[in-house]
């Protein structure tokens, strides 16, 4: 929907403060893809927030939180609340306030510690010296922040009075039973960068990174949870006759999990201008900042190419993969890709223990790898940056463990 019907414009006569903004404000939730009856009810309610600020004599720019939910709960007296007012009161002020009639309320003073000033660089310097995705960048600040509290029992502690000790100590605790491999490795990760980042910024005089014990596991111990070759061809077969707007989305993300073995994130990450349609290619936005290019295979740019002309709401948003319900803004992370397969597994009638999204992706190595293809170019398809990544793959390959197994040993009496 580019602009909502205007059958009946006497509704968006509002009056009070908020008469001069009701119009444009119409057009923005137009343009964000809302339902007829949605849009009514969204314009109905900002009509009677705009007449009952009249009566209570506060303008426009004063409205903050507070004064809408005094509001809602005057008007939840005479009518029924419905599920969403709240939500389109925050956008309305939130609008309000991009366009300057609100102004936008002070930060909080909040005396800011020398943890909390190192931590902000440290931050800063994931994020413009080593690429990490806003994500990774939170988790490592929260593994060191609580390290920091716990070593220094809440009082100032300078870096420089760090010592091998306190680290292993706090690792031991923080390492229970219960935590697996995985989890723990992400503690100890953390650390060692924090603290190559306070040995380059001088913060600390030793290499404590060096000194951060590694988690006790077996390296290439795992197996690639991979799903069998037949069980996808069976989920893109099903995904053939998904006609809704939304099948047409999915059935392009499960084609480019499976064909080109993108991750969950990259998928979410794409954008219009990442598709050279001349040239037949995919740019790929990977890890570390990074963009490479992909060909693109005939079924998966048909299927693109069919959602974008059928499926695809109209959006400013320029990723590829929208919402299927308004607002129409662009998938938020790699869960709600993960949660569409298994979602998609289930219609398909698949009955499989790992319903994630990566398990596309190893399928496509462990499919390759069948087909005769070589770990190199495995790597090269799944852009590993290291070839230690791809060897995990090999323990997958049985005719080539076969052949260099050892005969089993004669049983003697």
């Amino acid at each position: 929907m580019n602009r909502a019907c205007r059958k009946r414009p006497e509704r968006l006569r509002a009056e009070g403060p908020l008469a001069p903004y009701l119009e444009p404000f119409s057009d923005y939730l137009a343009g964000r893809g809302y339902s007829q009856v949605s849009f009514w009810k969204k314009t109905f309610l900002v009509s009677e927030f705009s007449r009952w600020l009249a009566q209570e004599q506060i303008p426009a720019e004063e409205i903050t939180r507070e004064t809408e939910a005094a509001f809602l709960r005057i008007r939840s007296v005479h009518r029924c609340s419905i599920r969403g007012d709240c939500l389109t009161l925050s956008v309305l002020t939130d609008w309000l306030r991009q366009a300057g009639v609100i102004e936008s309320p002070p930060a909080p003073v909040v005396q800011m510690t020398e943890m909390d000033r190192v931590l902000i660089e440290y931050t800063g310097w994931l994020r413009e010296e080593r690429g990490l995705t806003p994500a990774t960048i939170d988790n490592y600040a929260g593994y060191v922040r609580r390290f920091l509290i716990q070593v220094s029992g809440g009082a100032e502690l300078p870096l420089a009075s760090l010592r091998a000790g306190q680290i292993e100590v706090y690792l031991r605790q923080r390492a229970p039973a219960g935590r697996t491999f995985a989890s723990a490795k992400h503690v100890t990760t953390a650390l060692r960068s924090f603290f190559r980042f306070a040995r380059y910024r001088d913060y600390i005089r030793t290499d404590l990174a060096a000194t951060v014990p590694s988690v006790a596991g077996w390296s290439m111990a795992s197996i690639p949870r991979a799903m069998p070759a037949s069980q996808v061809r069976r989920l893109l077969e099903a995904s053939r006759t998904w006609a809704t707007p939304a099948g047409l989305r999915n059935r392009a993300i499960l084609l480019l999990l499976a064909r080109l073995g993108l991750r969950a994130g990259e998928v979410v990450q794409l954008e219009l201008e990442d598709i050279d349609w001349k040239g037949g290619c995919l740019r790929v936005p990977g890890k570390g900042r990074t963009q490479r290019p992909l060909p693109l295979p005939h079924d998966v740019g048909e299927a693109i190419a069919t959602y974008l002309e059928h499926g695809r709401p109209d959006s400013a948003c320029r990723r590829v993969f929208l919402r299927s319900r308004a607002p129409f803004d662009g998938l938020k992370s790699h869960s709600d890709i993960s949660q569409m397969v298994a979602r998609a597994i289930a219609r398909a009638g698949i009955e499989t223990e790992c319903t994630g999204a990566h398990q596309l992706r190893h399928a496509l190595a462990v499919d390759m790898l069948q087909q005769g293809a070589t770990l190199t170019d495995i790597g090269q398809v799944l852009r590993h940056r290291s070839p230690e990544t791809t060897r995990r793959y090999a323990k997958v390959d049985l005719a080539a463990l076969r052949e260099v197994a050892l005969p089993w040993p004669e049983v003697r009496p």
